[in-house]
């Protein structure tokens, strides 16, 4: 019932909807700081590994697949467009990280990449995971708005798929927020708060994927 009203919302909506089940799942995860004060460094690192490799799978299921297949039917080079936009978007990833303020999970306040700031280091911690999270978002919506076109190899149960791997990814990243920050002494309610708010901006990011 519910997928059958889902295929006939329009991309926006569906982007939209997908985004908000990946920051639900990134708060569940800080939310594990309302029921103890540490986590298993190892299983966490697992936990990462593994929606890391789902992400992986399901973004070339998802996005670079039906962008070679795109561009044959268009008659240009299948690989080249795909590799001008996945370099395009590690390299833009890359210089936001060479000069956005953030500090990564584990790591000290003398650590810290980016420009030197006087922010604290929960919004740090923030930073870090939010600057992540925005590609994720675009990926997701780009993933619906391509199968919106009706391209045979993007579709709405392959956006779908990088949905849930995205979200299966986000659960440890909540977690990898709200613990640190609850081991530094901070509430376990601000600790949850910061943990969830570094997804906040998946569904805008979705929605403008989705519109492009």
């Amino acid at each position: 019932m519910f997928l059958s009203w889902f295929y006939t919302i329009g991309p926006l909506y569906q982007a939209l909807l997908a985004t908000l089940f990946t920051w639900f799942v990134t708060a569940a995860g800080a939310a594990l700081v309302f029921f103890t004060k540490t986590m298993n460094r190892k299983l966490l690192d697992a936990m990462l590994g593994f929606g890391a490799g789902v992400m992986i799978a399901a973004s070339f299921w998802s996005l670079l697949a039906p962008s070679i297949e795109y561009a044959a039917m268009q008659g240009m080079i299948p690989w080249l467009p795909a590799a001008i936009g996945f370099l395009s978007g590690g390299i833009t990833l890359r210089v936001i990280d060479k000069f956005l303020p953030h500090l990564h999970p584990g790591l000290k306040m003398d650590e810290a990449e980016g420009v030197e700031t006087p922010w604290r280091k929960s919004t740090l911690l923030v930073l870090a995971i939010t600057l992540h999270n925005i590609p994720e978002g675009l990926a997701i919506g780009v993933a619906f708005g391509a199968a919106a076109l009706g391209f045979k190899s993007a579709t709405i149960p392959a956006a779908i798929a990088l949905a849930i791997g995205i979200g299966l990814q986000n659960f440890p990243e909540g977690a990898a927020v709200s613990f640190p920050l609850r081991r530094a002494g901070v509430s376990r309610l601000k600790s949850f708060w910061y943990g969830q708010l570094s997804a906040v901006v998946e569904p805008f990011a979705a929605v403008l994927g989705a519109w492009l």
